[in-house]
């Protein structure tokens, strides 16, 4: 027999899948088996969890934020100290590797960089005020358990640059016209911190960031002479260009 969900819970649980709705309630949504067993095994609040065996098909179908309903659910809080206003009071370490998006607006994008940076093991992730909301359903869903491991804020981009810049440290930006990643001498975080600043899908990194960043980097095609695509998609861009920083941290390390 199904436990009953009522029509409020439900019409909560859909709410939050407008931006507008999970700010106010400083709340958001997680879907599948493997996804919320990481989530009540992480420090993230879970405030209520859901599993189709026990409260039926019907109810999960009207519950769910995907395309299709899944065998688990569950609401939960928001982290605090999500977004950085003055970054003089955010302490970060002398080293370690860091990754900054300018503007990154698809979903699916954002959910993949994060996986990537889960995956190096970056000390964290910042991103402009325009990128996608992180706890966008799509976003959520394509991190595959990665946002409850990868440290994740919002701030002034240029100004993390510049802060970078100014604490000894180094911002890398990708760009069409940067010095080939392949032959140039990196920062990889291992003695002072180092970012890696990736662009908006269309755009590219903003001019005010782009001023900002101490090295431009470019990732060339091969053939060198031959180019064919006109751009790399940015999640692709980002582990091209994190899987080079470890790779050359991983061969400094072995000398």
């Amino acid at each position: 027999m199904s436990l009953p969900v009522s029509n409020n819970e439900i019409r909560f649980v859909k709410s939050l899948e407008r931006k507008k709705n999970r700010d106010e309630n400083g709340m958001f949504v997680v879907e599948g088996e493997k996804m919320v067993d990481e989530a009540l095994r992480s420090s993230f609040e879970v405030v209520r969890h859901y599993r189709m065996k026990d409260i039926g098909v019907t109810a999960m179908e009207r519950m769910t934020l995907l395309s299709s309903p899944s065998p688990a659910l569950a609401v939960l809080r928001k982290p605090e100290n999500l977004e950085i206003e003055d970054l003089s009071c955010f302490a970060l370490p002398e080293n370690g590797l860091f990754l900054a998006l300018d503007g990154i607006r698809d979903p699916g994008n954002l959910g993949t960089i994060l996986r990537i940076a889960d995956w190096f093991g970056l000390d964290g992730v910042f991103a402009s005020p325009d990128t996608v909301d992180v706890f966008n359903p799509k976003v959520v869903q394509s991190t595959m358990g990665a946002i409850f491991r990868v440290r994740f804020h919002y701030c002034d981009i240029t100004r993390l640059c510049r802060f970078f810049s100014l604490s000894g440290g180094s911002a890398y930006g990708t760009f069409l016209d940067g010095d080939n990643i392949y032959s140039k001498d990196l920062n990889t975080g291992n003695s002072t911190k180092s970012l890696i600043v990736i662009g908006n899908e269309a755009n590219g990194i903003s001019s005010s960031v782009a001023s900002a960043v101490t090295d431009r980097l470019y990732i060339p095609p091969y053939p060198a002479d031959q180019p064919g695509s006109e751009s790399l998609n940015a999640a692709v861009a980002t582990a091209v260009t994190v899987a080079e920083f470890r790779r050359r941290a991983l061969t400094k390390d072995r000398k």
